[in-house]
């Protein structure tokens, strides 16, 4: 499901549309790298995203800011030196879209986790 997802699109959300409920939110979350986290609200999805020099995670950031750009929908992202923390959630709606689901499978696959 993975590829299923990384491959749509998101839609614009300005609201008026209720965010996932947690059985779909727990279904989409399945399709993603074991890494993404649900937070305690069940607002947000996350993931850390680990490198081994400061260029590195700057171009992963760089990488991720072009899918938001391309897909209108864009994360929080923290960068330090070796580290890159994504987060998606659907600030329209206070809660998660299936747009947050596809931006993080698309975040997906910038990286080779068999590194």
């Amino acid at each position: 499901m993975t590829e299923e997802l990384s491959n749509r699109h998101c839609k614009p959300c300005e609201g008026g549309t209720e965010p996932l409920r947690a059985d779909q939110v727990e279904s989409l979350l399945q399709a993603l790298h074991a890494d993404w986290t649900l937070s305690a609200d069940g607002l947000e999805i996350s993931r850390r995203f680990k490198f081994p020099a400061y260029s590195r995670t700057l171009g992963f950031a760089n990488a991720v800011a072009w899918i938001a750009i391309t897909e209108g929908h864009h994360p929080e992202l923290v960068v330090n030196y070796g580290t890159c923390d994504v987060s998606w959630t659907t600030h329209a709606i206070n809660g998660l879209s299936d747009n947050d689901f596809i931006c993080a499978a698309k975040v997906d696959r910038l990286v080779n986790d068999d590194e």
